[in-house]
């Protein structure tokens, strides 16, 4: 017997995979790529927000968490797919200018926010100048995803096929699906929770966001660039620029009216040539309460749902895993924050 069941292998499902393994647990992962937003994410953690210069939700724990998990995995892949890389947030007045500063001293914020301003790059104007963000870096999400399920082919761990809800049995102390069976099943199906008979009740809102990715040998950026839009250096004169917002539109198709936003923005903040290579388009697992949805179903008890983790997936997803795992195995109770408990009548 199995200990657990996986349907999905975006971040919530490869943080579960990578923790279950770490307990010498037996999983089975269903992969089918029907949602991805991962991989077509940014891939940045970065523990501030940046419209109001405030902490993110548990920001500190999750970016301790995060790192310590994200070099684990590399251990585990012998892979290097995490760095450090500063954001550079540009001032659009001298009131943003002054608010960084006096979020600067205060405590939280100290260790993030640099008050050491930068005039300018080559190629990106700014009368006001820059805030430079630490301890913030980029995942490169389709590197880390496509090792990691090459990994688990190599050990039998994952089976990339549709889920079919119909074919799963449930039993008091198991879940038996086609010939496997398991103590337990984990939903970690991103914005595919909307298409799950069993938690499809659950307020996931899905936000549809587009990147573009362009080629500029001018441009020379080895930060972040944060404005109305992200700029993230890539390597080789390649930077993904995005994102577009859209609480409508649920197709997983590129657009042109997304296209052509993220030209004007990016227009209006460079200033030297480039070229669009690519563009694309995924479903963010956003909540109306902007908080994940994590824990065991109301009625079955073996069953599980990890999901939810809107734009902040990079530092939310291994504390995340980690809490559920430590609920599921430990009997720890789940924050009442993330627990889908919260949402129960």
């Amino acid at each position: 017997m199995l200990d657990y069941l996986l349907v999905g292998f975006g971040l919530a499902g490869a943080s579960l995979a990578h923790r279950l393994e770490n307990r010498n647990k037996r999983f089975l992962v269903f992969e089918d790529q029907s949602y991805h937003s991962s991989t077509v994410a940014g891939g940045l953690y970065n523990p501030l927000i940046l419209k109001r210069f405030t902490l993110a939700w548990n920001a500190e724990e999750q970016l301790r968490v995060a790192i310590d998990f994200y070099k684990s995995l590399e251990e585990k892949l012998a892979l290097s797919f995490q760095k450090e890389i500063p954001i550079h947030r540009k001032f659009h007045s001298i009131e943003e200018q002054n608010n960084w500063f006096e979020a600067a001293d205060k405590p939280g914020l100290n260790s993030f926010l640099n008050t050491q301003p930068v005039s300018a790059h080559k190629n990106i104007p700014a009368q006001y100048q820059f805030g430079i963000v630490n301890q913030t870096g980029i995942v490169d999400l389709p590197k880390m995803l496509n090792s990691y399920s090459t990994y688990l082919r190599a050990t039998k761990k994952i089976q990339h096929e549709t889920f079919d809800y119909t074919l799963l049995e449930i039993k008091e102390e198991s879940i038996n699906y086609k010939n496997h069976t398991a103590k337990g099943i984990i939903f970690c199906e991103g914005f595919g929770l909307k298409q799950n008979p069993f938690f499809n009740y659950l307020p996931m809102t899905g936000t549809k966001g587009e990147f573009i990715s362009i080629k500029s040998p001018a441009l020379q950026l080895k930060e972040v660039i944060k404005s109305s839009i992200f700029i993230i250096p890539q390597g080789k004169d390649i930077y993904k620029v995005g994102a577009t917002y859209d609480w409508e539109d649920k197709s997983q198709h590129t657009t042109e009216k997304a296209r052509q936003e993220l030209v004007s923005k990016l227009k209006q903040l460079i200033s030297c040539e480039f070229e669009i290579i690519d563009q694309s388009a995924g479903i963010r697992p956003t909540v109306i309460d902007r908080r994940p949805l994590v824990g065991r179903h109301p009625r079955y008890k073996n069953l599980y749902v990890c999901n939810g983790f809107g734009t902040r997936g990079v530092m939310v997803a291994p504390t995340v895993s980690k809490q559920l795992v430590e609920f599921m195995e430990e009997k720890k109770p789940l924050p009442h924050e993330i627990d889908i408990l919260r949402f129960e009548k």
